[in-house]
């Protein structure tokens, strides 16, 4: 029993090591460039971050929302508009995290932004439904890696990407569930690509949170949306009970 006991303590105090390892710290001056912040998830760590001490550099892609979050945050944390689908806008942000670092590199890249996503049959979309998700969350998402990575790569930050566990069960037609296994295959590669530079690439796969379950009448208002605009033909060979269903 003693044995036993004393075989529990140490397996604690590696525990411990081991995790202690693992913390970060000297937090000042340390730059996070988090996107989507506007609300919900990405919006919550901007706050969590800044009272942790570190320097968030938080891109929303309104004013408004900009706005608000710096009313609620220290004098430290910055704000940055950021349209994931206008290069020239990526551009933009990229300058301004760049003047914002000031020579020390970026000490970490959270991937949070989420394009809008129809919910429905496959054959009830259009290309433009599956730009609408993509261009957002998966080569948004890349665009704005590759153009940071110069700046990862000086400080030996880490990229974490943010990914809702329900995209990646493929229940659904449209670009949601591929926006993020194309998430998935893109940090898994990349990590092995960056660790001859000492950059980390994590994926946290996080599920629902109160601020995104699903709201039963916009999903029924997309699937309206999408019967109305389908060609008589395509109507037909689903026929009206599917629909109702």
């Amino acid at each position: 029993l003693h044995i036993a006991i004393l075989a529990s303590i140490f397996s604690l105090i590696i525990y411990w090591l081991i995790r202690d390892r693992y913390r970060v710290r000297n937090l000042n001056g340390k730059h996070v460039f988090i996107t989507g912040c506007d609300t919900g998830l990405g919006n919550s760590l901007a706050k969590w971050l800044d009272k942790k001490g570190f320097c968030v550099i938080a891109a929303c892609t309104t004013e408004k929302g900009s706005q608000a979050l710096r009313s609620c945050s220290s004098l430290s944390l910055k704000t940055v508009n950021l349209n994931l689908t206008d290069s020239n806008s990526i551009a933009r942000a990229v300058e301004f995290v760049t003047e914002q670092t000031a020579g020390k590199g970026l000490f970490g890249l959270v991937s949070n932004a989420e394009g809008t996503a129809p919910v429905g049959p496959t054959d009830w979309l259009r290309i433009e439904d599956f730009h609408s998700v993509l261009d957002v969350s998966l080569l948004g998402l890349i665009e704005i890696t590759l153009k940071l990575l110069p700046l990862l790569k000086k400080a030996e930050g880490r990229v974490i990407n943010l990914i809702n566990a329900k995209g990646l069960m493929a229940f659904v037609g449209g670009g949601y569930s591929l926006s993020k296994w194309g998430m998935e295959a893109f940090s898994d590669t990349l990590r092995i690509e960056m660790q001859h530079f000492g950059v980390k690439v994590s994926i946290v796969e996080h599920g629902f949170f109160k601020a995104e379950v699903a709201n039963s009448d916009v999903i029924e208002k997309y699937l309206f949306k999408l019967w109305n605009r389908l060609t008589p033909e395509i109507r037909d060979s689903y026929g009206e009970k599917y629909f109702v269903e």
